[in-house]
């Protein structure tokens, strides 16, 4: 009696199925080339523009923390008529008395156009506004002097100014030392500003002593905006009660805000952003997967006589299918690798000449190269079955 075996088609290897999935893709380059870029450029806008808003954000939290989030302001409000509340004189004095406040200080409109000399004409102000400030101001507010020297005890007391970045190139100031007309009283500018990040109204003013505004400039002594530092802690807490400290029985006409909240709502702005760049690469990989899918169909079309052959030879149309999406994953993960790259190297160029720390968050490289295994699946699925579905004989005498 014999034994008859029965006969199975042979199973490829993983190795084979990587080796005849990329025969098409090393016979066609420069069509490869084109089909794959589409996939790079819309990963790489996805990369890049999620890299960029994080590297952003990480250099802005390490902003907020350094120049910390405690920092909170009292201005004068606008009462019915549209005129400024006046502020009490002794506001800082009642501020300090509120037990969680380390440090509290002030500033104060002063009437007082400014002119780079006595020849120009007293109209043409460049913009810059005057304004008194107390000595402790800088080191409240955590700014720093470019250039020049702060305000001193001493210095407060005479017709001395420190200019903000922008108000000193506007008025054509370079070095402390040179001088100003205030009014028709010449002061010297004796220090710069560098930026103040959390009081940025600073960078367009030029500020003198309480004493100086009050003896030259006929300052009443009310101040325009009280600032304080509390502990981080209480904050809110602080925040609930310096309008009524700052202007008892008149507390509606106080305006409390927190500077750093502005740099927070950027932060939130640009998330906004950010998806609106996210969806703009994702249409950019979804051209890039039509483009796949073009390329794939028109592949199976002009290898006809191939897969005749192969068919002839044994091959089940699993095997076919098999092929032809190794093909297209093979193509999608050359664009998906490349454009991972590209962006990468985008946010790192980027954030480098801006100097941030370069951010490429890992899940935005994972999920990029999964978005390019899905389209390659999705973009070969219909052209393997097509080509599976070829009879043998038509396909070979296909021409």
């Amino acid at each position: 009696m014999t034994r008859t075996h029965e006969l199975r088609p042979a199973r490829l290897s993983p190795r084979d199925v990587l080796r005849v999935g990329a025969v098409g893709l090393r016979a066609r380059r420069a069509r490869v080339v084109l089909s794959a870029l589409g996939i790079a450029i819309g990963i790489a806008t996805m990369v890049a523009v999620v890299g960029l808003s994080e590297s952003s954000r990480a250099d802005l939290m390490s902003r907020l923390d350094r120049l910390g989030t405690n920092l909170l302001t009292a201005e004068a409000a606008e009462d019915a008529r549209g005129g400024t509340i006046r502020l009490p004189k002794n506001a800082v004095a009642m501020v300090e008395r509120i037990g969680p406040v380390r440090h509290a200080t002030a500033t104060a409109e002063v009437d007082a156009r400014i002119r780079r000399s006595d020849v120009v004409p007293e109209e043409r102000t460049a913009g810059v506004t005057t304004q008194a400030a107390r000595a402790d101001l800088l080191s409240t507010l955590g700014g720093e002097v470019a250039r020049g020297t702060w305000l001193t005890p001493a210095g407060e007391h005479l017709p001395t100014a420190v200019l903000g970045t922008v108000a000193a190139d506007r008025l054509g100031i370079t070095r402390p030392g040179e001088t100003i007309m205030l009014n028709d009283t010449r002061v010297a500018v004796v220090g710069i500003l560098e930026p103040v990040e959390l009081v940025p109204t600073l960078d367009r003013v030029a500020l003198v002593g309480f004493p100086a505004a009050k003896r030259y400039f006929g300052f009443d002594g009310h101040p325009t905006t009280v600032f304080e530092r509390s502990t981080d802690a209480s904050v809110e807490e602080v925040r609930a009660v310096l309008a009524r400290t700052v202007s008892p029985g008149n507390e509606a006409g106080v305006r409390v805000s927190r500077p750093s909240d502005a740099l927070a709502a950027r932060a939130a702005a640009d998330k906004g952003l950010t998806a609106l760049m996210l969806g703009l690469g994702a249409v950019a990989l979804l051209v890039g997967g039509v483009g796949v899918a073009n390329t794939m169909v028109i592949s199976v079309l002009e290898r006809r006589q191939e897969i005749g052959l192969r068919r002839a030879l044994g091959a089940t149309r699993n095997a076919i299918r098999l092929q032809f999406l190794t093909e297209s994953l093979l193509l999608s993960s050359l664009g998906g690798i490349a454009g991972a790259l590209l962006g990468s190297a985008a946010t790192y160029g980027f954030a480098r000449a801006q100097g941030w720390t370069t951010v490429v968050p890992p899940w935005s490289l994972a999920g990029g190269l999964a978005a390019t295994l899905v389209i390659g699946v999705v973009a070969g699925l219909y052209p393997a079955i097509r080509a599976s579905r070829l009879h043998p004989t038509v396909a070979l005498n296909a021409t």
